[in-house]
């Protein structure tokens, strides 16, 4: 049986095919987690108890948080102050950190990407850094990430330095949460890649690995670790 992989989806406000507005999910992070064998189940951002919440994550192998706007700032504590927040959505903010908990709780595999990183490292008690300085060097670029060696993500991709890691972001992970550390940064110190201890398998990485894994298999090789830890 193939293992099951949740993705929570996003409120989209244009869709085809369907009558008016529509929950979804980007299309590349489905066809990276079928290609490494697991089945991708798009979970939308609706309210869901805690035993709804359990019960979803019971019934899945994985889990993979996926880009997205920005995490609401009271969610770690401070006000806003960077005037280039955008796409704050408390559904989306509810839905994923009881989603992250939970799976963290049952020891699910996990694969953060992007926000999905960001809302992982807050859900630990983590914080954000609202508006990155280099924020240029991190929006539709292919750049180095230099990982530790031996580091499961290093191990996973079979490389202490990928090359081409597609950024699209202007926030960074700042202050970490319980559990959360370090494995890999850019050039400018930003953190670009996390694992969390006490887990099986829990890999956070700032870059798009899904925007590249079509063509290049050190991306593509995080989704097959995922799917090989179910």
């Amino acid at each position: 049986m193939k293992p099951i992989v949740a993705i929570v989806g996003r409120e989209i406000t244009e869709a085809k095919g369907v009558r008016g507005e529509a929950y979804g999910a980007g299309r590349l992070y489905s066809d990276a987690i079928t290609r490494a064998g697991g089945v991708p189940v798009i979970v939308p951002p609706v309210d869901l108890d805690a035993a709804a919440i359990s019960s979803l994550i019971a019934g899945c192998q994985a889990l993979v948080l996926h880009g997205g706007g920005d995490v609401d700032p009271a969610r770690y504590g401070q006000p806003p102050t960077a005037p280039e927040l955008y796409g704050i959505n408390t559904r989306h903010d509810d839905i994923e950190l009881a989603v992250v908990n939970a799976a963290l709780s049952a020891d699910r595999p996990i694969l953060a990407i992007c926000r999905g990183v960001q809302i992982m490292n807050v859900a630990l008690g983590g914080t954000l850094v609202q508006h990155i300085a280099t924020h240029g060097d991190h929006t539709r670029q292919f750049h180095p990430v230099s990982l530790v060696d031996g580091c499961r993500t290093a191990l996973a991709m079979g490389t202490n330095t990928p090359t081409a890691c597609h950024s699209y972001h202007h926030q960074a992970l700042d202050r970490l949460g319980t559990g959360v550390n370090v494995v890999g940064r850019h050039a400018d110190g930003t953190i670009e890649a996390v694992e969390v201890d006490g887990h099986r398998w829990v890999v956070g990485v700032q870059w798009h690995p899904e925007d590249s894994a079509t063509d290049d298999s050190h991306q593509q090789a995080l989704f097959d670790a995922l799917i090989r830890e179910c």
